[in-house]
């Protein structure tokens, strides 16, 4: 059943306002459970310019973030030869062209060095300057975060501590007061308590310069007010000297323990500069959005009203306090408060587009291929490499196993960081997480696009050393192959000082089954 509003609409229509009301019935038929038959012709900045409240920033490295949008959305720096390159669309209103970015930084590596803002303002990103609290920023990776969105395999932006992007000269952004709102799609698995992970309206000159002078989302782990409640990591306004959840700062909402670690999270803020705002989160894969806040300014001075200076940043604080890490897929920043009901459709349109969805590849060693690794020695061939704490290992994964032993057990095959001839593993459940060694073990952890990194994370495939199966050697350890050893995964030579070195069945130890992944 629709909503009233389309039941009793008039008959004379703006094209704007019909772009709202296709998106509203979208939520209608999500509601009743009825999906629909195609993704919302109306991308998110249609659904805001509809509700009367426009984008005035639109950066996405995905997709197009308006249904006639057909430029680039951002550039890659070549590291051989400093060359450059912009990464455009698909198709008009599409999805990133990431083979483009593949094919241009073949045999290198590149950083992200420019995030183009979709909308008519040209409020684009470039890497960030030193500021009060924080050297010059870095340069992303930009192949540390491989996902796929709507079909397609596409990069996600993957900051580090010591990476940010920033426009300090703005058109149309609030200042002074004016009101606003913002939403990102980002990570609930790549995120930390350091200041400060950031989207949104920050200070012009990269400093510190007062109360009420910032205006964007946070997303992370640090609690600045206590209490906070669970783990998080929640989505709080930063609005400048304090990430706040409340007029208070610190939570009012004890059912609001954060969002654990969701593969992609839509967060929202939206402030009207005066006397109110309000904060919200979904997840980006499924439902509609959820409110842990919506009051008063902060009681304390200076924020009521706000005092927004109109820079944008993303991935630090507004003194680019950079000690933060994060995801960024795509955020907009609009002109005036939108109504909950356009929150609510962007949010459809978000999960409609399929985050993280799966590749249409498995059980081969092809790039994009979703696989789970079964050991093949006789004690162990029910068991598979998973992550656990962190912690490569391998345990037995059947068809009665739960969602989370079967995510963690799935990994999507990627071609070698350090060398494309050869494979990198990235988790199924922990987007630009990689398996890698260190100290010879083997963990999950987050891509940050150093070259020890890199060699760290890739493994050359071989017919497996039993004869069946297939090995694999470490990309910087040549003589050392991926090998399970009393339950824990690590690289081990035949033979060797350390324990998991013994060349007792270690034919059939680095030998490994590679199968149908256990994630749908």
């Amino acid at each position: 059943m629709l909503p009233r509003l389309l039941r009793s609409c008039p008959r004379r229509l703006t094209s704007a306002a019909l772009s709202l009301l296709a998106a509203l019935a979208t939520i209608a038929a999500l509601v009743v459970g009825a999906p629909p038959a195609a993704a919302a012709s109306s991308l998110p900045c249609d659904v805001y310019a509809a509700a009367g409240t426009p984008c005035v920033a639109a950066h996405s490295l995905v997709r197009a973030l308006y249904s006639s949008y057909s430029g680039s959305l951002y550039q890659v720096k070549r590291a051989s030869d400093g060359a450059t390159a912009n990464i455009g669309l698909l198709a008009t209103g599409g999805y990133a062209d990431a083979a483009a970015q593949d094919s241009f930084c073949s045999g290198t590596t590149c950083i992200i060095t420019e995030i183009y803002d979709q909308s008519a303002r040209h409020n684009h990103l470039t890497v960030e300057g030193a500021g009060g609290a924080g050297a010059a920023d870095v340069g992303a990776p930009a192949d540390a975060l491989p996902v796929t969105v709507g079909g397609h395999q596409v990069y996600g932006l993957e900051i580090s501590a010591g990476m940010g992007y920033r426009d300090n000269t703005t058109s149309g952004v609030a200042v002074n007061g004016q009101a606003e709102g913002m939403y990102m799609v980002t990570s609930g698995t790549h995120v930390n308590n350091r200041c400060c992970f950031d989207y949104g309206n920050a200070e012009t000159n990269n400093l510190d310069t007062g109360n009420g002078h910032m205006d964007a989302i946070n997303f992370g782990t640090e609690c600045w007010f206590s209490p906070c409640y669970g783990q998080g990591p929640w989505v709080q306004a930063d609005l400048e000297n304090g990430l706040f959840q409340s007029d208070a700062g610190y939570s009012k909402n004890t059912s609001d323990t954060g969002t654990g670690p969701t593969p992609f999270v839509t967060a929202l803020l939206k402030n009207n500069g005066q006397n109110h705002f309000a904060l919200k989160y979904g997840n980006a894969q499924s439902g509609g959005l959820t409110t842990t806040y919506s009051g008063g300014e902060p009681t304390a001075g200076g924020y009521s009203p706000m005092h927004q200076e109109g820079a944008i940043v993303l991935g630090t604080g507004g003194d680019n306090s950079n000690g933060s890490i994060g995801s960024f897929f795509e955020g907009v920043m609009t002109s005036g408060i939108p109504t909950d009901e356009a929150d609510e459709a962007v949010q459809s349109n978000i999960v409609s587009v399929g985050y993280g969805g799966p590749t249409g590849s498995t059980g081969t060693l092809s790039a994009g291929s979703e696989i789970s690794l079964r050991a093949t020695t006789s004690c162990c061939t029910t068991e598979y490499v998973r992550h656990q704490n962190n912690a490569a290992v391998i345990s037995p994964v059947t068809s009665s196993s739960s969602s989370l032993d079967k995510n963690d057990a799935t990994w999507i095959v990627r071609r070698g960081l350090a060398d494309s001839s050869c494979v990198s593993f990235e988790s199924r459940n922990y987007p630009g997480d990689f398996l890698r060694h260190y100290d010879f073990r083997l963990s999950r952890q987050p891509m940050d696009g150093t070259g020890q990194f890199r060699a760290d994370a890739t493994f050359c495939p071989q017919t497996g050393k039993s004869g069946t199966g297939t090995s694999f050697a470490s990309y910087n350890y040549p003589t050392r192959y991926l090998r399970h050893y009393d339950h824990n995964v690590y690289i081990a030579s035949n033979g060797g000082s350390n324990t998991w070195d013994s060349s007792a069945s270690w034919s059939a130890d680095v030998s490994w089954a590679v199968s149908s992944p256990w994630a749908p």
